[in-house]
């Protein structure tokens, strides 16, 4: 069940049989495309690195998966482009430059690397973020956005719309680059993303 407000989120305990280490969004996302593969529901994942790690508090530090840690369920997304179907844990975003045009970041996660992308994203909570820069939105103006972006102060601002969704779906006029966890997915005229709540477990 997705996060409500007012009650508890997950539980603490050992770490769950067959927990697997993950490092990054990246790893985590494999470990989903593997078990999708064959058919079965992934193991759970402790994380020691990554944008999914910092949302939901988790330092890294490999220490404390030797005792009791945090269990909590997550929302993944299921991702759908031209060519290609995947998973994303964390983010997505579709751009040509950061610099100019559109860009549209997909946010699971509310960070991306040191950017709080999305001050009021929650990875449990049935949605994505989808936070939208208009292509009309000046050098400067976001040259001033991405200075506040670490602390999410880069809202609210009349060029940069955020919306909560449980299904996002985009089309382009021109392929955008588009980017999966932090990895290169290749271009695309299309963009859809699907919630699938409670679809991993991680720990912290």
């Amino acid at each position: 069940m997705t996060i409500r407000k007012g009650e508890p989120w997950g539980s603490v305990g050992p770490l769950p049989p067959a927990t697997v280490r993950v490092r990054s969004d990246a790893e985590v996302r494999g470990v989903i495309a593997a078990a999708r593969a064959a058919g079965t529901a992934p193991p759970p994942v402790a994380l020691l690195g990554g944008s999914l790690m910092r949302a939901v508090g988790g330092t890294g530090d490999e220490r404390r998966l030797d005792g009791e840690v945090a269990i909590l369920p997550v929302d993944v997304v299921r991702v759908e482009l031209d060519d290609l179907e995947t998973w994303c844990v964390a983010h997505v975003v579709a751009r040509r430059t950061w610099w100019r045009g559109e860009l549209v970041a997909v946010m699971n996660a509310e960070f991306l690397g040191s950017w709080d992308v999305a001050p009021r994203g929650h990875p449990n909570d049935g949605r994505v973020d989808v936070v939208e820069v208009d292509a009309t939105m000046s050098v400067r103006d976001r040259w001033r956005a991405r200075g506040r972006l670490p602390s999410g102060t880069h809202v609210p601002h009349p060029a940069i719309r955020v919306r909560q969704r449980d299904t996002f779906e985009r089309s382009f006029d021109r392929p955008m680059s588009i980017r999966v966890d932090g990895v290169d997915a290749g271009v695309s005229r299309r963009l859809r993303c699907v919630v699938e709540p409670d679809a991993l477990v991680v720990c912290v």
